[in-house]
């Protein structure tokens, strides 16, 4: 049961009533909220204050008159009006008993499934997979399944899809490595480092000349940057009444200087490093031409090559396993692993049949193929002038796909925020093209920085590889799972194998929450200690709870299903008690919450305060010395439910219990 909905459903005839408009009516419900100071109730309603002047009556008559009307029976106690027209509504003891005792005996704690259920499909991970996954792709993956496994778990119908990156120049890349750099030995070894390898080694190449390439236009862009600022500084010199109005425009074109200088400097670095180390220089003189001979092993692999697809139909099953591996460790799974090569023979007649049926906004332009949408500066092009098509295309080919085979009513992208002008034109084509009855969204989210504020990479300046960053993670959830089990007063408990059990499943869940923790659309500095930390917001944290109120169920030598099965009372006497009870319930609104927005953090949030609930009421209500065996029972229970309710949490967020630590 969703409490804040149920609340919210008893104002909304009074809120009618009152002969606003049916926007003010859903407005001022979402203004019920639960309450920040248990002192004044479990929720408070704060919309009297708008409404007033729509109305034109003061804020705590309106208060009054809804408070009066609002019919809170068999849910709380009669609403009451504070200050300048706060009502504050405190559920009934009866009731959060009764759904309690509800949650107790029913497996999805008391959560029913929605009564009309979407399908939804869920975009994300898509790595490219003709290299290593790198900690780049850590959110689309998590903040993606997370989101598949509440809409699932909430009753909808999910087909979670993976639109792998399996064409396309980066095999281009690899193809040309393999024909000119590979190391036969380190393939018949390893063949996915050595890809991995030659892959890095070719982008390094043509990344060289793409640099040099664009020398000029950087120096460019400085001198006009310069002289812009220049001439600014030397205006307001001239004037002495107008520089402190100047000022900051002055700081702002001092700013485009310095960024311009230090792109500049970024890009001469990079070169200089290249001529200075004698392998790479070597190589740059020998493929002087590498960035047009890629292009053509691409067009080669697309245009059905005998030896291009006999090597990608070689390379293909080795990447995928390589990826299949560390989802394996991240326990992620799709419903369906699609890659761009799928649609690769649908792109041509997609292109032609745009060019046909909206022939007003899909011309050619410069020799491409160009869809100019309303309101948009810039053009979304779908076919390039030597016929290569791009990820639009691709993507306009998958949304048919998807709307033939699932019909959805919604498609979610979990993408970085880097691409949405991609998903705004996407969208907007899409509609034009006559998908308007699906809600395209894009999930955009934030940056994986390192201490420096920049985007998170090695020393040496290079991305950090997804492995590595699990491996390390497990690496020092070891080191704090060994410390703790040796400091336990009666000796170790934990055998080595254990050990490495739950570092693994502490590890990881650590790297997970850290990122869903975090509100999807911001940056966060990515932190070993703090994601590890036993206090505070962490997966460790949350964790080592769960383990904690299993602990008091084991100590105790309960039998779990017939504690469940004895129909026994739940008590709600003691502030702890009822604190804890109130937020078991509050399960419901945490779930409609993160899927309102798509933000698992709403869901994190929840389990943290759920934890924290639960400390307090560990610390002031005896659960295995209770005063009766009632009351040990009704305390039993709600351990039990904490527990279950933080197992079934975490789940949805991906991150598996262990039940000691």
């Amino acid at each position: 049961m969703n409490l804040l909905a149920e609340l919210r459903r008893r104002f909304e005839p009074v809120l009618a009533g009152l002969g606003i408009s049916p926007d003010d009516v859903q407005k001022s419900l979402e203004m019920i909220r639960p309450a920040q100071d248990a002192r004044f109730g479990n929720y408070q309603a704060n919309f009297a204050m708008p409404l007033a002047k729509a109305l034109g009556k003061p804020s705590r008559e309106i208060a009054a008159e809804v408070a009066a009307k609002v019919d809170l029976r068999g849910l709380a106690a009669p609403a009451d009006v504070a200050g300048p027209g706060f009502i504050n509504v405190r559920l009934d003891n009866n009731f959060l008993t009764e759904r309690l005792a509800v949650a107790v005996s029913d497996d999805r704690l008391g959560i029913a499934p929605v009564a009309q259920p979407k399908t939804y499909i869920v975009d994300f991970s898509a790595p490219n997979v003709a290299k290593s996954m790198h900690v780049g792709h850590i959110r689309s993956t998590v903040i993606g399944q997370a989101i598949v496994e509440t809409l699932r778990f909430l009753g909808h119908r999910v087909i979670g899809d993976n639109h792998i990156g399996d064409w396309g120049t980066q095999f281009g890349m690899i193809l040309y490595g393999y024909k000119h750099f590979r190391d036969d030995a380190a393939y018949q070894a390893n063949p996915v480092v050595e890809l991995s390898r030659l892959y890095r080694l070719v982008a390094t190449l043509v990344g060289y000349f793409e640099t040099k390439a664009e020398l000029p236009e950087l120096q460019k862009r400085l001198q006009e940057a310069d002289a812009v600022a220049t001439a600014h500084k030397q205006a307001a010199a001239a004037d002495p009444q107008a520089q402190k109005k100047a000022a900051k425009e002055q700081r702002r074109l001092d700013g485009r200087v310095a960024d311009a200088r230090a792109e500049l400097s970024a890009a001469q670095t990079k070169l200089a490093a290249a001529d200075a180390d004698p392998e790479l220089s070597k190589l740059v003189r020998e493929h002087a031409t590498i960035a047009d001979d890629v292009l053509t092993e691409t067009a080669k692999l697309h245009a059905g090559d005998a030896e291009n697809r006999r090597l990608w139909q070689e390379f293909m099953p080795l990447c995928l396993a390589e990826v299949d591996r560390i989802y394996r460790r991240l326990g992620v799974t799709f419903d369906e692993t699609l890659g761009e090569s799928f649609y690769h023979e649908q792109l041509g007649p997609l292109v032609a049949e745009l060019r046909s049926q909206l022939p007003e906004v899909v011309r050619e332009s410069g020799g491409a193929v160009c869809v100019f949408l309303p309101g948009q500066a810039t053009p979304m092009i779908v076919q390039k002038k030597d016929g290569a098509y791009l990820y639009a295309t691709t993507d306009l080919a998958t949304i048919r796909y998807r709307m033939e085979r699932w019909r959805p009513d919604a498609m979610l992208y979990v993408v970085d925020h880097r691409q949405s002008l991609h998903f705004e034109q996407l969208f907007a084509m899409a509609r034009l093209w006559g998908y308007r009855d699906v809600d395209l969204r894009h999930i955009s989210f934030g940056t994986v920085l390192g201490d420096d504020g920049r985007p998170f990479k090695t020393r040496s300046g290079d991305t950090v590889g997804l492995e590595g960053l699990l491996d390390e993670a497990v690496s020092r959830a070891a080191a704090i799972v060994s410390e703790n089990d040796d400091k336990k007063p009666a000796g170790p408990e934990l055998s080595a194998d254990e050990r490495a059990r739950i570092a693994d499943a502490v590890g990881i869940a650590s790297l997970k929450y850290a990122d869903l923790s975090q509100n999807r659309t911001s940056d966060y500095v990515f932190s070993y200690d703090k994601m590890l930390a036993m206090t505070g917001n962490t997966g460790t944290y949350l964790q080592y709870a769960y383990a904690r109120v299993h602990g008091v169920v084991a100590k105790g030598r309960v039998d779990v299903a017939a504690l469940r099965a004895s129909g026994a009372a739940i008590r709600l006497d003691a502030d702890a008690e009822r604190a804890l009870g109130l937020e078991l319930l509050r399960f419901g609104d945490a779930l409609d919450d993160t899927v309102a927005d798509f933000r698992p953090n709403q869901l994190t949030s929840y389990l943290f305060e759920l934890a924290n609930r639960y400390s307090t009421f560990y610390e002031q209500c005896p659960v295995l010395k209770a005063e009766t065996e009632a009351l040990r029972t009704s305390r039993l229970l709600l351990c039990d439910l904490t527990a279950r309710t933080l197992e079934r949490g975490l789940s949805l967020l991906g991150i598996e219990v262990v039940e000691k630590m």
